[in-house]
């Protein structure tokens, strides 16, 4: 384990670690935590396994043959981690910090989109679905998406997101305590994609995901992971 302090912000690499000890690391950090604890960003890696949110439905587990799937406290459904995804877990106290909860989600999210941008992606953001998406066939298409959030009418039903062309590269679930969050985003790097064929993704039936490698990045783990945690820092530091 390698710990880098930025100001107020410990960022700590982790390497790759058994999901539940994560887990149980996370909550009682923040149940310990008081006014003067500094906040942290966990980056690791976990071998493969499927996690569920809070309001997570049976029906998006499709078939995860020997892989065990984790019920959890975070929102979302359900998703896949695995060996070659950067995982980052932000522990924040958000009322120390200034943020409001859609505000600290903006920020995990712009904090992905710089990373993609890092290596020459564009990360787009689709209405009604968290987490960071690209164009499937084009790393550095810019083309308006006809989910775009701002396209968002509050007075109106909003219709399911679309997700034509896109395929999702980050995802994101969050949980906050006593105003401190837990848990984060999953950067898929090189990773076998297969198991996300397993379940319907984020809830989503149909849902394409890929990695920065199939995108046409060939990145190593630790040199992505280290400018996650740098853009983490910048985006997230009160």
């Amino acid at each position: 384990m390698s710990i880098t302090n930025a100001g107020s912000l410990l960022v700590r690499h982790l390497g790759q670690v058994d999901y539940l000890r994560i887990y149980q690391a996370m909550q009682d950090f923040t149940l310990q935590r008081d006014s003067q604890t500094p906040d942290e960003i966990w980056l690791c890696e976990h071998p493969a396994v499927f996690t569920q949110g809070l309001a997570g439905s049976a029906a998006h587990v499709l078939s995860v043959g020997t892989t065990p799937v984790i019920a959890t406290n975070r929102g979302g459904q359900v998703t896949y981690h695995g060996p070659g995804q950067v995982v980052a877990y932000a522990l924040i106290d958000l009322r120390r910090a200034g943020y409001f909860v859609k505000e600290y989600v903006y920020n995990l999210e712009e904090a992905i989109v710089r990373t993609l941008l890092h290596f020459g992606v564009t990360g787009l953001r689709v209405g009604g679905a968290p987490g960071v998406f690209v164009h499937r066939l084009d790393a550095n298409s810019h083309a308006v998406l006809p989910s775009r959030p701002m396209k968002n009418d509050t007075a109106n039903a909003k219709p399911p997101p679309d997700f034509t062309g896109l395929a999702k590269i980050a995802a994101l679930g969050v949980k906050v305590s006593r105003h401190c969050t837990y848990h984060g985003v999953a950067l898929n790097i090189h990773m076998d994609l297969s198991p996300f064929q397993q379940i319907n993704p984020c809830g989503f039936a149909g849902l394409q995901t890929t990695d920065l490698f199939t995108m046409g990045v060939d990145v190593g783990w630790q040199d992505a992971a280290d400018i996650l945690g740098e853009k983490l820092r910048l985006y997230l530091a009160p």
